[in-house]
């Protein structure tokens, strides 16, 4: 962090950059995003913001939300920083591709099914949904899923994300697993239930933010960044302001700023509201 004497003013003109976490933090866990919430995002948009959806979604689950908070135009960073899209309502699909970050899944598969041979396995099939080893339950994976008849295709090609979900494994036990093993070569999340997100190395939400941040000529001071797990850590730790919700993990919590109310009663809008001033009215 610079010190305060060389920190850039934000004055009228200045934008910033606002990273958001989607899952539990815009959105309730019923699905649910509050028109309050809603009103503030577009509020805060008006006012120099780049508000920029930040997520471990592919596109395809992506884009509703981006619909939902009426985000036509700007940028969004899905597959937990692997995948940048700029949004543009006049292409297919509402987005363009700008960024894809890809790895060899091939020895991380490998590895972490040796240790759990019965679990769900899934790499993502950019902008359609996932390849799976055996269907997931409805409503976990965004997008089609196809079933490979042997696992050998999953580890085939290059890929923006794989996903294992082990149910019946403690969290705990998924993380020391996947330290015992040994990924070094990934990035890896564990999720709260046991749910394990794979990406290439060294990427992240906050990677893919920095990257739009140079992009767009934004200060580093004037980026802000709100999320709940264990994927948002990097992010929260990257943004010049930062806040947890307040149902996020204690040690999420540790690395933000501040940390605002849960997710059911709208804590976000502690950050929105702060971010609204009519003196920075920009036309979007």
């Amino acid at each position: 962090m610079k010190p305060d004497e060389m920190r850039p003013p934000l004055t009228p003109d200045a934008w910033r950059l606002v990273g958001l976490d989607i899952d539990g933090t815009l959105m309730h866990w019923g699905g649910e995003i509050s028109g309050t919430v809603v009103d503030a995002v577009e509020r805060a948009r008006m006012c120099r913001n780049h508000v920029i959806l930040a997520t471990g979604r592919n596109i395809v689950g992506m884009m509703p939300v981006a619909e939902r908070l009426g985000i036509r135009r700007g940028f969004a960073v899905c597959s937990n920083g692997a995948v940048t899209v700029k949004l543009n309502p006049a292409h297919p699909g509402g987005y363009d591709i700008i960024e894809k970050v890809t790895f060899n899944p091939r020895a991380a598969l490998e590895l972490v099914r040796s240790e759990l041979p019965d679990a769900y396995y899934a790499v993502e099939d950019l902008g359609v949904g996932f390849l799976v080893n055996r269907p997931f339950p409805d409503g976990e994976l965004m997008g089609r899923q196809r079933v490979v008849e042997d696992f050998e295709e999953l580890c085939h090609d290059e890929a923006t994300r794989v996903v294992v979900r082990a149910p019946g494994v403690d969290v705990s036990h998924f993380d020391d697993l996947v330290h015992r093993i040994g990924l070094n070569d990934v990035t890896y999340a564990v999720g709260w239930s046991a749910w394990l997100d794979l990406t290439p190395p060294g990427v992240s939400k906050a990677s893919a933010l920095e990257a739009l941040r140079r992009h767009l000529g934004v200060y580093p001071d004037h980026t802000v960044a709100v999320g709940d797990g264990n994927n948002d850590i990097d992010m929260l730790e990257w943004a010049g302001q930062s806040a947890a919700m307040g149902t996020a993990p204690e040690h999420v919590r540790r690395v933000a700023d501040e940390v605002v109310g849960s997710v059911e009663e709208d804590g976000i809008l502690t950050v929105l509201n702060r971010l609204i001033d009519p003196e920075r009215l920009a036309v979007l």
